[in-house]
């Protein structure tokens, strides 16, 4: 079994292994730009698992931004019938895309 890693950030959890590419919330920094993601929850060499309360020490994941971009345009629709009251608001997320380079054991 790969080593693997549950990391938290934007107040998102997300399980990721090295080579792994995602979208998480916006992160500080340029293209091409090494983020070091230190709130690792939960650690695993492939064959021991270190658990943190709630962090565990010293574990850190690296990680190279690829782009900064934005999510879907989601659509917030409200309305009531016969009062004449409608509300219609979008948005779009700003998301960071990275690729993880290392798993950094603590």
């Amino acid at each position: 079994m790969d080593a693997y890693a549950v990391i938290e950030t934007g107040g998102k959890q997300y399980r990721v292994k090295k080579g792994d590419t995602l979208k998480v919330e916006q992160l500080d920094g340029e293209a091409g730009t090494t983020v070091k993601l230190d709130r690792v929850l939960a650690y695993s060499d492939g064959t021991q698992l270190m658990v943190g309360r709630p962090c565990v020490q010293g574990a850190a994941v690296e990680a190279e931004i690829i782009a900064q971009i934005r999510g879907p345009k989601l659509i917030a629709y409200k309305k009531k019938r016969r009062k004449g009251y409608e509300r219609k608001v979008g948005h779009r997320q700003k998301l960071t895309q990275i690729r993880v380079n290392a798993i950094v054991a603590g």
